[in-house]
């Protein structure tokens, strides 16, 4: 399919009520209306960085118990040290609520402690969309897919969609969460199929970088980017 300019519905023209009335417009009219599509149109670009969560134990029988390894706090310094050295003006940082993610984002912070952190329930891991293909070794019930499937789009348009017209710099926010997660965001940011959301792997405490423009057009700098963790720590798990 063509590429939908107005996919956030964000785009100026539906914000601003068309004029309408007699068949005439005047010059008046049509320089006010000229106006409110300048106010409203966006002027920075979004950028969202997602790092997926460390290695964790995935015996936990509860999601407490489900705790960050050795291994992957070690990961998630990496990540911190990354983020930190690439010295952005970050704005927040947003974990989800899963216990691996805030652990994860605590060692984050450690390297960058003067940016606030946001919870968030709608980011935590789940079952976006029945993949295609499918694999034999996943399935999900019909019901987890209803369920997590709407949550986690939700996420998607809360989250994604061009900068405010008010916002006059361009902003980066963090957001630590999970691989099936990010890879359904990089899918609906593309404008790809969602389903193909499993087609792709990611590391943990991989960074995915996504800008969005104020013309609406997205980017994808990256896309489970590793380079910063040592190759002997390198898990996907």
């Amino acid at each position: 399919n063509k590429w939908d300019n107005n996919w956030d519905k964000r785009d100026p023209f539906c914000l601003v009520k068309p004029i309408s009335g007699s068949f005439r417009v005047s010059e008046k009219e049509e320089n006010n209306y000229n106006e409110k599509l300048e106010r409203a149109k966006s002027v920075a670009t979004r950028h969202i960085i997602l790092v997926r969560h460390g290695q964790y134990n995935m015996n936990g029988e509860t999601d407490l118990l489900r705790t960050l390894t050795p291994l992957g706090r070690d990961q998630a310094y990496h990540a911190g040290v990354r983020l930190k050295d690439l010295a952005l003006p970050y704005t927040r940082i947003i974990q989800s609520t899963m216990t691996r993610a805030q652990e994860t984002a605590n060692i984050i912070s450690q390297q960058l402690p003067n940016i606030p952190v946001d919870s968030c329930e709608f980011i935590r891991e789940g079952s976006p969309i029945k993949p295609d293909p499918p694999v034999h070794h996943w399935r999900p019930e019909p019901k987890q897919f209803f369920r997590d499937g709407a949550r986690i789009e939700a996420a998607f348009r809360k989250y994604f969609h061009r900068a405010d017209p008010t916002q006059t710099k361009d902003s980066y926010e963090i957001m630590v969460c999970h691989a099936n997660v990010i890879r359904y965001f990089v899918c609906r940011a593309l404008q790809f199929p969602p389903e193909a959301w499993l087609r792709f792997s990611l590391h943990n405490c991989s960074l995915t970088w996504i800008a969005i423009r104020p013309s609406g057009r997205v980017t994808v700098y990256t896309v489970g980017d590793i380079g910063h963790v040592p190759p002997n720590k390198m898990t996907t798990t």
